[in-house]
């Protein structure tokens, strides 16, 4: 039996190859680059990357609304959660947002900056960023095995024994690389944390990150406000604790709230309700400025402009259907004048404009999540080389890891960044060798 070297990609693959060096389970943005970089770096190696879809890829094509946010102008490690920031910080610094922007310029997808740096590629276009990762994947001499679920991975000998639904690949190395339980239609469903935990490995608790929260609908507001959005910042309470504050749109949906200050904010209130721990989330209506300052700020303008309305002051500062539902929820008319507006009801509502609870029950769970929260834990992992050092000769890569960034193209850059350590270390790992016959 005769490794697979040097063959050229394959969309959907009806049979498997009987061996190859380098598997890697899912082909997503981690588990490409992996595979792109290995071959890239060392033509000696072959690589075979397994995906149970028979067109690779769905996560990255509804990415970023079918636009694909590719990755950031700024990353750092303190853009993401999870593990240890030191080891988040060794693998990006590893493969740059520079690097990342220069390798898809090379491979034809231009990249353009958006609000908040995000950047697209020009032509806004999913597809272009898929489509170039697998032509550099057949530039490479990868194949793509589309339609093989990987089932089980085991240790055989010096080698792995790789169990797809369709028949077993031999491997003398393997990188899991299947993400975490967002999005699961996309084929991210889990099942890979169950193959690193069979192979040794921890699994940190997962919940959805980057998800829209439901609120209660006896007590919020939400319902009335569907489709409106505006700037806010969010505070998550722990314990009676501040432990993150996000700053960002919100959108009131009829469920409850989505939008980036929304999704930045589910993963600290998912995993402190795991960890079994008090959580509360409200929201400041008027960002980085605090109760004296908006009180302040009413009294002003009750001296300037006596005559103004309450409801025309709050929608000079909010949009006019959350002003009016705010002033209707704490029973203030809106028609009272500033000069006869009554100390304790503006202090009332100064409070509010600046802790807006926001009455979380639950989310809308991973089939709406766009990250996951948790995963194998990242100390077992060598992040000079994403190597596990728990079972020698796997890796591991990207969304599996217990990392998760904040909404704007940082979970695809730790894809990006991971993949290429690991990609970097299979090429010049000593382990790999012809599998006998």
């Amino acid at each position: 039996m005769k490794p697979c070297r040097g063959l050229v990609s394959l969309a959907s693959a009806a049979t498997l190859p009987k061996s190859c060096d380098v598997a890697v389970v899912g082909a997503g943005a981690a588990g490409l680059a992996a595979a792109i970089f290995a071959r890239r770096l060392n033509r000696a190696r072959s690589v075979v990357v397994l995906d149970g879809a028979r067109r690779p890829g769905a996560k990255i094509l509804v990415s970023g609304g079918g636009r694909c946010n590719v990755t950031n102008a700024i990353v750092t490690e303190r853009d993401f959660w999870g593990g240890p920031r030191t080891i988040v910080r060794n693998v990006l610094r590893a493969f740059p947002v520079r690097e990342t922007v220069a390798f898809f310029r090379n491979a034809g997808v231009v990249l353009h900056e958006e609000a908040g740096g995000k950047l697209f590629p020009d032509t806004n276009r999913a597809r272009d960023v898929l489509d170039a990762l697998l032509g550099e994947a057949a530039s490479a001499g990868v194949v793509v095995a589309g339609g093989h679920r990987v089932r089980e991975v085991e240790r055989s000998g010096a080698a792995f024994r790789v169990a797809t639904d369709s028949g077993a690949l031999a491997a003398t190395a393997v990188v899991l690389a299947t993400g975490g339980q967002s999005l699961p239609k996309t084929g991210s469903d889990g099942a890979g944390l169950a193959i690193a935990r069979a192979l040794g490995h921890s699994i940190v608790p997962t919940t959805p990150a980057l998800v829209p929260l439901v609120l209660d609908p006896q007590t919020s507001i939400h319902r009335e406000l569907s489709g409106v959005s505006h700037d806010a910042e969010l505070a998550v309470r722990v314990d009676d604790v501040v432990g993150a504050r996000l700053r960002g749109a919100l959108l009131w949906t009829h469920f409850g709230v989505s939008g980036p200050a929304a999704l930045d904010a589910s993963r600290h209130w998912l995993r402190a309700r795991l960890e079994g721990k008090r959580a509360a989330l409200s929201a400041s209506l008027c960002p980085q400025r605090q109760f004296v300052d908006v009180d302040s700020h009413w009294q002003q303008h009750a001296r300037q402009k006596p005559r103004t309305t309450v409801q025309t002051m709050l929608a000079a500062m909010l949009p006019a259907a959350v002003a009016s539902a705010i002033l209707t929820r704490l029973a203030i008319a809106g028609d009272t004048a500033l000069a006869h507006f009554p100390r304790e009801a503006r202090r009332h509502l100064a409070r509010a404009l600046v802790e807006w609870p926001l009455p979380v029950i639950d989310s809308r769970g991973y089939t709406y999540a766009e990250a996951t929260a948790g995963g194998v834990a990242l100390t077992e992992i060598d992040p000079a080389t994403m190597a596990s050092r728990m079972c020698p000769g796997l890796w591991i890569v990207g969304e599996m890891l217990d990392v998760d960034g904040r909404l704007g193209g940082f979970n695809f850059q730790w894809a990006w960044s991971s993949g290429f350590v690991a990609g970097r270390a299979l090429a010049r790992w000593g382990g790999v060798a012809s599998l006998p016959d």
